[in-house]
């Protein structure tokens, strides 16, 4: 029995959503991000820290861990592609997401949304939101020719590199600039599967 613990307001998100793109039997608890420290789920992560998945006793924390293992033993293609040179683009578009653009969307949406107004470091966000040109470029450039980053079919690589930008949506980071990026990400986060996701706890 697969069980995922994290509430749909967090990271947990992208998991729930790879769950419900694959179409698995699953149990969600939704643990929220003030009780990842309990003794409870200390347990089950040492790091304090949601998601965690546990897959018959087996426990798999990092979102993006959890996502990739989830694909590679329960997808089949289109979504867990058929090749290892597309497993290979899978992980490098992932790690591309939570390394070049998921810190800096974190900056501006928590100067922006998480602390108090007398605290908000605007030239934090000016430089947030300039480092985030590059990666953004890269992923236009990317999507100009093709519907999704692997090509023709929406892979986990599309689910995971989405639902971080998911991110930049709550940030009101304006995304005009990139449109072929930028008609991705809605075609993404429009899929029934995350649509179903935004209605969990």
């Amino acid at each position: 029995m697969l069980t995922l613990y994290g509430t749909s307001k967090s990271r947990s998100a992208r998991s729930l959503w790879a769950l419900e793109e694959l179409g698995l039997k699953y149990q969600h608890v939704p643990v929220e991000v003030a009780n990842a420290k309990s003794p409870e789920h200390l347990r089950r992560n040492p790091n304090g820290h949601i998601p965690v998945l546990e897959d018959d006793g087996h426990y798999l924390w990092e979102s993006m861990a959890i996502n990739l293992y989830l694909a590679e033993k329960y997808g089949k293609a289109p979504l867990w592609p058929a090749t290892s040179d597309s497993h290979g683009d899978c992980y490098k578009w992932s790690f591309f997401g939570i390394t070049e653009i998921e810190p800096h969307l974190l900056t501006i949406l928590r100067n922006r949304l998480f602390v108090p107004a007398d605290q908000r470091d605007e030239k934090a966000i000016q430089n947030a939101t300039e480092s985030l040109k590059a990666p953004f470029k890269v992923l236009d450039d990317q999507l100009k020719s093709r519907p999704f980053l692997l090509g023709n079919d929406f892979t986990i690589a599309d689910l995971n590199v989405a639902s971080v930008l998911s991110f930049a949506m709550l940030a009101k980071v304006d995304l005009t600039s990139t449109p072929a990026m930028q008609a991705w990400l809605q075609k993404c986060l429009g899929r029934e599967a995350n649509q179903r996701v935004r209605n969990l706890p």
